[in-house]
């Protein structure tokens, strides 16, 4: 009984709206053109995802798989384009197989490229050793790319407004009450995650305020994600009261 419910809600609610569209088409507030028709598409697909809100249903993994689907193909041809193609196929394979090359093959290119084959290796049960390599060579690179960016944008970036002089002759009392709480900031939260000492006194005092600081930080960094979401879904709903229903002008 359940399963005929659910079926009869989504044959209704894909009637209601090709009759919508058929209204629109119909008082020319879409286009018969491909404009229209992918507005329409777009509008369908935005009502399927977030058709979720109610519950899980055919609609919604449909879009889902297709939004997965566009996203990898998508995604495949970008590489192909932007790496494969310039940097592998151009340089290497059309020289050597292109009786009209100009340009001698560079082979140098030969030892990534084995190192991006032995990656696919990896479905392989008896050459999926080979494929460590690769993985090794990847995070090796990563590792000693990113460390050191790491260390200077997240640590010492970090400590150069700590290590300011509080209350200077060239300063602002405002600059001077940002830097204050910058050191503040600073130093009660490493207070707080130093754990082989006691939280008690004057150490317990200075951990609470670093909990204030993190609260705040997270609070922050939450309430910015929300703002985030929000203009997407204000985005969504403008595309479907203006572009698709033609409500909004």
């Amino acid at each position: 009984m359940k399963k005929d419910s659910n079926f009869f809600i989504l044959v209704i609610s894909i009637g209601l709206f090709v009759c919508v569209n058929i209204f629109l088409m119909a008082s020319g507030k879409l286009p018969f053109s491909s404009n229209g028709f992918g507005i329409i598409l777009g509008a369908g697909i935005t009502l399927a995802i977030y058709s979720f809100l109610y519950k899980d249903n055919p609609a919604f993994k449909i879009a889902e798989n297709l939004y997965v689907g566009v996203a990898l193909g998508y995604t495949i041809i970008i590489s192909w384009y932007n790496f494969l193609k310039p940097d592998l196929y151009d340089p290497l394979l059309v020289p050597i197989f292109s009786k009209a090359a100009t340009v001698s093959p560079r082979y140098t290119l030969i030892i990534p490229s084995l190192l991006g084959i032995f990656m696919l290796l990896r479905f392989s049960r008896k050459l999926s050793w080979l494929s460590r390599w690769t993985f090794a060579f990847v995070v090796g690179l990563g590792a000693g790319i990113s460390i050191p960016r790491v260390i200077s944008a997240f640590i010492l970036e970090q400590i150069k407004p700590s290590l300011h002089p509080v209350f200077s002759g060239g300063e602002t009392v405002l600059s001077s009450i940002n830097t204050l709480l910058i050191l503040l900031g600073v130093i009660s939260v490493l207070i707080y995650f130093i754990f082989s000492v006691e939280h008690k006194g004057a150490i317990g005092r200075f951990s609470k305020i670093g909990i204030w600081f993190l609260m705040i930080s997270f609070g922050a960094s939450f309430g910015y994600t929300v703002m985030g979401r929000l203009s997407l879904l204000i985005g969504r709903i403008q595309f479907l009261l203006r572009d698709w229903l033609g409500i909004l002008q």
